[in-house]
C-alpha cells in the first residue's frame, strides 16, 4: 500500500521544487540593478572611397585548328558458325506405374464418451 504513495508524493516534491526556482530566478533578476554601459563609444571611421578597378581588355583567343575528317571504318561481317544440332533424348510416352505404398494398420482407440451437459 505504501508503493501507491510515493510516486504521487515525488511528483509534488518535484512540482515545488521548480516552482521554487522559479520564483528564486525572478526574486533575484528583479532585485539586481542595471548597470549602465561603462564602455564609451568608438568614434566613427571615416569610409573610404571604393578605388575604381579598370576593365581588362577581352584577350583574342585564337580558333582552334580544325580537326581532319576521318572516314567511318566499315566492320566486316563475320559470318556465323554453324552450330550442330544437339540429338535430344527420347522420353517415353507412358510412365511407369507408381509403386503403391503400404500403411501400416491404424490402431484402435477406445475414448470415453463424453457427457452430456444438462
Amino acid at each position: 500500500m505504501a508503493a501507491k504513495y510515493t510516486m504521487p508524493s515525488s511528483i509534488l516534491l518535484l512540482v515545488s521544487a521548480l516552482l521554487l526556482s522559479c520564483s528564486a530566478a525572478r526574486f533575484l533578476e528583479e532585485a539586481a540593478e542595471e548597470h549602465p554601459a561603462a564602455v564609451p563609444e568608438l568614434p566613427k571611421i571615416p569610409e573610404l572611397p571604393h578605388p575604381v578597378v579598370p576593365e581588362l581588355p577581352k584577350l583574342e583567343v585564337p580558333e582552334l585548328p580544325k580537326l581532319p575528317e576521318i572516314p567511318h571504318l566499315s566492320v566486316p561481317e563475320i559470318p556465323k558458325p554453324e552450330v550442330p544440332e544437339i540429338p535430344k533424348p527420347e522420353l517415353p510416352h507412358e510412365l511407369p506405374p507408381l509403386p503403391k505404398l503400404e500403411l501400416p494398420p491404424k490402431p484402435e482407440f477406445h475414448f470415453p464418451e463424453p457427457e452430456a451437459k444438462p
